[in-house]
């Protein structure tokens, strides 16, 4: 079972970053298939640290990209990474402290981040660069 499917929604039309934002959604994906299905615990703890450092290259690209093009919402729209990096800080933390961990609560924000972020943010930078 799929947490995210791909949707052309997503595409920001600089192929880099559009498979970037595939391969996170597989790694998402995979991540919530593992948790579904038992898999154990070091092997959670390494995809959750794998789809931080993921996610942080992925931005690091896309910031680069926002700042050769001098983008108008920079900054608007690293806060956002930062809050997403943050929040993935705090699923690890919850997951190593075993107590407020819930499977769901990390799918619902993963996929609700993710598909908000794609449709305004990167949306939104894809329609500043044509």
């Amino acid at each position: 079972m799929s947490l995210i499917e791909w949707n052309d929604e997503f595409s920001v039309g600089i192929s880099a970053v559009d498979h970037e934002h595939r391969e996170l959604i597989g790694l998402i994906n995979e991540l919530y298939a593992n948790l579904s299905g038992g898999a154990p615990e070091i092997t959670i703890v390494d995809f959750l640290g794998e789809l931080y450092a993921r996610i942080s290259a992925h931005f690091a690209l896309e910031e680069k990209i926002m700042r050769d093009r001098k983008y108008d919402q920079y900054e608007d729209h690293k806060a956002d990474h930062e809050r997403l990096l943050d929040e993935i800080r705090d699923i690890m933390d919850d997951y190593d402290d075993n107590e407020s961990f819930s499977e769901e609560i990390l799918g619902e924000r993963l996929k609700s981040w993710f598909s908000d972020h794609f449709k305004t943010k990167d949306a939104r930078f894809y329609k500043h660069l044509v």
